[in-house]
C-alpha cells in the first residue's frame, strides 16, 4: 500500500540546527541577538524596507501596525472577508470596527470596487485597508492604488503572510504598502515554527516602531548607540522573536533560492498535470497575472461546487492523500458579525470559500507524489458529475 501523502511537511533545508546550537552556546538567546540581525539584513535587502522587526508571529506584527496607526473606537479598517482571522482581529483589539470587503474572483485579493464602495460609505472613519496577497500572488494593485489615490490618510497594509519573495511588476511583495507583515509559521515557505516580521516602509514610522517593538522603551536606540540609557516612552509590548528561533529561520533563508526552486517545481508539476483536463472537469487552476511572480506558497483548485469538493476530499483521503479547504468567510463568523460595521455582503468570498480545495504542497513533495495527487484528483472528478466551467 502506498504511503500517505501529507498536506504539509516542515523540513530542515541547511544549517538550521547548527545555527540553533550556536545561538544556545553563545548565551544570547533572547530577541535582538546576532541571528535576529542577520535575518533582518536579508529581509531589508530583499524588500527594500526601511526597517525589519522580527516578531513572535504575523499576528503580533499586525498588532504592531494597529498601535502605529493609533486606532481608536469608531475607526474603521477595511479587511477582506477571505483571510485568516488575524487580519481583522489585530485591529479589533485596538478598538476599531471592521468593514469586510469582497474579493475579486481571479487572484482572490481585495476587490477594488468593493473597497471604493466602503470608502464612500464610511468616509473619514476609514483608517486603513488590509491587502492580503492570497497564495503569494499579488491582487489588483493598480485598482487599489487608484481607489486610494485621493485618500492619503488611509494606510495600505500588506498582510504578506503568503508572499515573501513574490513580486508584482518586479517589486517585492511587502514593499507596496506603508507596512507589511510576514509569517514564519510552520506552514509557510520559510519557517521557525512560530514567528513573523513587520516591514516598515516609511522612514518617518521607524523611530516609533522601534519603541513599540521593545515594550514602549527606547532600548533599540540605546543598543544602537543613539542614547546613553533607555527608559519608558510609549505603549508597546514584548514583540521580539527569540534569537534561537531566528537562528533556525536564518538557516532557512540561507537556502531561499533552493527552497523557492523546489516549490516552483511542485507548482508547475500540478499545472502541467491538471491544465489539460481543467475545462472538461469543470475546475479552475490558480490565476497568475502576467505582472505577477508568485511566491509559490500553496496550490489551490476551484471545484465546480461544494458537494463536489466534499466528495473529492473524502475520496482523496481514502487514498491516503491529505487535502484542505481554506478560509471560512470572516463576515459570517460569530466574532465577525460582532465586530463588523454594517451588514457585509461578500458573494464572491462565499462562493470561493465553498469551492476552494488545497492540494498537498511542501518543499520536498516528490515528482511521484505530485503525479499520484494529480491522478487521484482527475479520477475522482471523472467519477462524479461532469460539470464544464
Amino acid at each position: 500500500m502506498a504511503e500517505n501523502i501529507q498536506f504539509n511537511v516542515p523540513s530542515v533545508e541547511g544549517d538550521e540546527l547548527d545555527h540553533v546550537r550556536t545561538a544556545v552556546e553563545s548565551g544570547r538567546t533572547s530577541s535582538g541577538g546576532p541571528f535576529s540581525r542577520r535575518v533582518a539584513e536579508i529581509l531589508l535587502a530583499e524588500s527594500g524596507a526601511q526597517e525589519a522587526l522580527l516578531t513572535t508571529s504575523c499576528t503580533g506584527a499586525l498588532e504592531m501596525t494597529a498601535l502605529l496607526l493609533d486606532l481608536e473606537p469608531g475607526d474603521v479598517v477595511i479587511v477582506p472577508s477571505f483571510t485568516f482571522v488575524s487580519s481583522a482581529m489585530a485591529y479589533v483589539r485596538a478598538g476599531a470596527r471592521i468593514a469586510f470587503c469582497d474579493i475579486e474572483p481571479d487572484t482572490l485579493g481585495p476587490d477594488p470596487r468593493d473597497v471604493a464602495r466602503l470608502l464612500e460609505q464610511y468616509g473619514d472613519r476609514v483608517r486603513a485597508v488590509v491587502l492580503v496577497h492570497y497564495a503569494g500572488i499579488a491582487g489588483d494593485i493598480d485598482g487599489l492604488r487608484e481607489v486610494l489615490r485621493d485618500r492619503p490618510d488611509v494606510a495600505l497594509i500588506e498582510d504578506n503572510a503568503h508572499g515573501l519573495f513574490g513580486r508584482w511588476r518586479g517589486q517585492p511583495l511587502g514593499s507596496l504598502g506603508r507596512f507589511a507583515t510576514l509569517s514564519f509559521h510552520d506552514t509557510k515557505n520559510f519557517s521557525c515554527g512560530e514567528g513573523g516580521a513587520l516591514l516598515v516602509n516609511r522612514d518617518e514610522d521607524v523611530a516609533r516602531a522601534l519603541v513599540l517593538y521593545d515594550k514602549g522603551t527606547d532600548r533599540q536606540a540605546f543598543l544602537r548607540g543613539m542614547v546613553d540609557k533607555y527608559s519608558w516612552r510609549d505603549i508597546g509590548s514584548s514583540f521580539g522573536m527569540a534569537d534561537t528561533l531566528a537562528a533556525f529561520l536564518f538557516g532557512q533563508l540561507e537556502r531561499r533560492e533552493v527552497i523557492q526552486r523546489k516549490r516552483r517545481a511542485v507548482f508547475e508539476r500540478y499545472v502541467a498535470g491538471l491544465a489539460p483536463y481543467a475545462d472538461a472537469l469543470g475546475i479552475r487552476l490558480p490565476v497568475v497575472p502576467d505582472e505577477c511572480q508568485p511566491a509559490y506558497h500553496l496550490f489551490h483548485v476551484l471545484m465546480p461546487d461544494l458537494e463536489t469538493r466534499t466528495r473529492v476530499m473524502r475520496e482523496l483521503r481514502a487514498e491516503g492523500i491529505a487535502t484542505a479547504f481554506h478560509y471560512v468567510p470572516l463576515h459570517n463568523s460569530v466574532a465577525g458579525q460582532r465586530y463588523s460595521v454594517g451588514e457585509p455582503e461578500c458573494p464572491v468570498t462565499v462562493d470561493i470559500s465553498d469551492r476552494l480545495l488545497r492540494l498537498p504542497f511542501h518543499n520536498n513533495l516528490t515528482e511521484a507524489e505530485s503525479e499520484r495527487v494529480v491522478d487521484a484528483l482527475i479520477r475522482s472528478l471523472k467519477g462524479g458529475p461532469r460539470v464544464v466551467a
